[in-house]
């Protein structure tokens, strides 16, 4: 069962700059050894995801892979519709609803831009988190940019 879900909340309304975002947070979270799933609302979007984690910083390496190559392992994974990884540590949902098998993973992020599509359903989801019990942290990072 889910023990925390935090939202980070950007300044930007440009969907880009979630990816961006993604990346210096999955950089980070991996770096604390976490092992993380990142789900996207379809292949092409996983896709894209895996191309800016591969063109992060010239400097960085940031190990993962699309789920369904089964000949790949990496500390984080990239998936879309049912696809699910083996562990149960950190669930990315860039997808618009949460699933509720997602709330099986011991946390869940929440990348918010500020577009209408993004903010309805990142409310929604945040109340699935609350009625469920789960402890929610807000990373409203429009203070920091301003």
């Amino acid at each position: 069962m889910t023990s925390k879900a935090d939202f980070y909340v950007l300044p930007s309304s440009d969907p880009d700059a979630r990816g961006r975002f993604l990346c210096r947070l999955v950089e980070k979270i991996g770096a604390l050894g976490h092992q993380i799933y990142i789900q996207t609302p379809d292949e092409q979007e996983a896709k894209r995801i895996d191309q800016l984690l591969w063109e992060y910083r010239p400097e960085a390496f940031i190990p993962h892979h699309l789920l369904g190559d089964d000949k790949i392992s990496s500390p984080v994974q990239i998936g879309w519709n049912e696809q699910r990884p083996e562990h149960k540590d950190v669930y990315v949902n860039l997808n618009l609803d949460i699933p509720q098998d997602a709330l099986e993973f011991e946390r869940i992020l929440e990348v918010v831009v500020q577009t209408e599509d993004v903010l309805t359903s990142t409310r929604k989801n945040y109340k699935t988190y609350q009625s469920n019990g789960i402890q929610i942290d807000m990373h409203d990072m429009r203070k920091k940019s301003g």
